[in-house]
């Protein structure tokens, strides 16, 4: 049902703005810069882990009579585990492509609306070897999410060469891969590998916009959330027999931060 709403409402947007008219926009632009944000992943009444992530982020956007978009970013950090025990400063990092394609319209005769769809790839690795505090041992994992972003951006321009713009994004998710290295704990135990197709992302922004001689610099608060639901259970082994099934808990990530960037 959120799928079937999301592109509902991805449609009423284009829709609306086939009766407007086109506002014009470089041809090339770009973007680059960093970002830094506080991210939090729960797997309710399982775990926790929360920490500070630094990144850089960049995009390119041409519009030949619509707009195609790439986007790209590179996130590290370390967080905090917390379940029965504790283990802190793992290392994390996130890396992220997505492929946009849109249509500007002018409205309110200075603004320019777009609405957008695509494709997106996120892929989280996550350090959790060694002992808890209360002796448990930990083990990597890494995440891969296929998803389509779908959305619409808006922007106005203020005076004093500053503008101000919103986007708001649904993340239809397709499919989630969760291996996770239980030989890291040295037990002899197999690695795992799960799949998960259920679940959704929501994330938004607010951008200020200064024109500059040669560049434009931007700054740009972010919210960004996922919810996934449980994965499929796999078959957990020990020196290759079976003990027991394993599976990826129900989980949800927020990510709230900055970006800082220059745009040309």
């Amino acid at each position: 049902m959120k799928k079937i709403l999301a592109i509902t409402l991805c449609f009423t947007f284009i829709g609306l703005g086939s009766v407007l008219a086109q506002t014009e926009l470089p041809k090339h632009s770009g973007d680059l810069g960093t970002e830094i944000s506080y991210i939090k992943y729960k797997e309710p009444g399982v775990m926790e882990e929360k920490g500070m992530m630094y990144g850089i982020v960049g995009s390119y956007t041409y519009r030949p009579k619509f707009m195609l978009k790439a986007e790209g970013r590179f996130a590290y950090g370390q967080v905090d585990y917390k379940n029965s025990g504790t283990l802190d400063s793992l290392d994390d990092y996130i890396l992220e492509f997505r492929g946009l394609g849109g249509y500007d319209f002018s409205v309110f005769t200075a603004s320019t609306l777009t609405p957008y769809i695509g494709i997106g790839y996120r892929y989280l690795n996550d350090d959790m070897k060694g002992t808890t505090s209360t002796g448990a041992l930990g083990y990597g994992r890494e995440s891969n999410y296929i998803y389509s972003p779908i959305g619409v951006e808006i922007i106005t321009p203020l005076k004093n060469d500053w503008s101000i713009g919103a986007t708001v994004e649904y993340d239809i998710f397709w499919w989630r891969f969760q291996k996770s290295h239980l030989s890291d704990t040295g037990l002899a135990l197999n690695d795992i590998e799960n799949d998960q197709d259920k679940g959704y992302g929501i994330r938004g922004s607010i951008k200020f916009q200064k024109k500059g001689e040669k560049l434009d610099f931007v700054i740009e608060p972010f919210i960004r959330y996922w919810n996934i639901k449980k994965s499929k259970e796999t078959v957990i082994t020990y020196s290759g027999t079976i003990i027991g099934y394993g599976y990826e808990p129900k989980n949800n990530s927020t990510e709230i931060g900055c970006k800082l960037a220059v745009k040309f």
